[in-house]
This record gives C-alpha cells, sequence and structure tokens, in this order.
C-alpha cells in the first residue's frame, strides 16, 4: 500500500478508527524495530497532595514516556472506572495508578535484558 493510499484510507475512518489503526501502526513498528538502546529511566515527576486521577494519569504518563500505553489501556480505565463510577478514593486509586506503571516499566526493563 502506498503511503497516499494509506493517508486517503486514514483520512476518510472515524477519529477512533483512525486512533486504532495508530494505535496498530505503533504496534507493528515496535516489533520490527526494537530499541537500539538500553530503556530510558524514568523521569518522575512528585505526586502532589491534592491530585486528581485523570491528572495522574497524565503525570505517570510523562514520567514513563518509554512505555506502550495500549498495553494498560484496559488496567489504567478499569481503575478510573471504579473511582467515577464506585467511589474509589482518588488517593487510593493513584497508588494502584502508580504501582502498574512502576510494574510495567519493571517488566519492560526485564523483558529488554
Amino acid at each position: 500500500m502506498s503511503g497516499k493510499r494509506l493517508l486517503k484510507a486514514f483520512k476518510l475512518l472515524p477519529e477512533q478508527d483512525q486512533k486504532t489503526l495508530l494505535d496498530l501502526a505503533d504496534f507493528l513498528q515496535s516489533r520490527v524495530s526494537p530499541p537500539t538502546e538500553g530503556i530510558p529511566e524514568p523521569k518522575l515527576t512528585p505526586r502532589p497532595q491534592q491530585e486528581s486521577v485523570v491528572k495522574a494519569i497524565r503525570r505517570l504518563s510523562t514520567s514513563y514516556f518509554m512505555l506502550d500505553k495500549t498495553i494498560m489501556l484496559n488496567e489504567t480505565s478499569t481503575l478510573m472506572s471504579q473511582h467515577v463510577m464506585q467511589g474509589r478514593p482518588a488517593p487510593e486509586v493513584i497508588d494502584n495508578l502508580e504501582t502498574l506503571f512502576k510494574e510495567q516499566y519493571q517488566q519492560l526493563v526485564h523483558k529488554n535484558q
């Protein structure tokens, strides 16, 4: 498929399907060209006293920039739903998010050793 044809098809897709296509492209690219250097260290940002779950996800995504967030989408969404739909306290959910990101980072490092 030529680049022009792919771009034309991409533009015709609804926004959600465009995101899915980009996620798939990122996944396929990661299989073809693994990182040539070691996994970078996270750039951890301190956790503020008062932080929303959404802001925590943004902070952790920035801190753990090397992680493929699509892999963690299900778990992250589940934690967010527990907070919004079930009233689970934000600090508790954020603790779980921090653990999730840290574990995913450790798995990535272990896989690339």
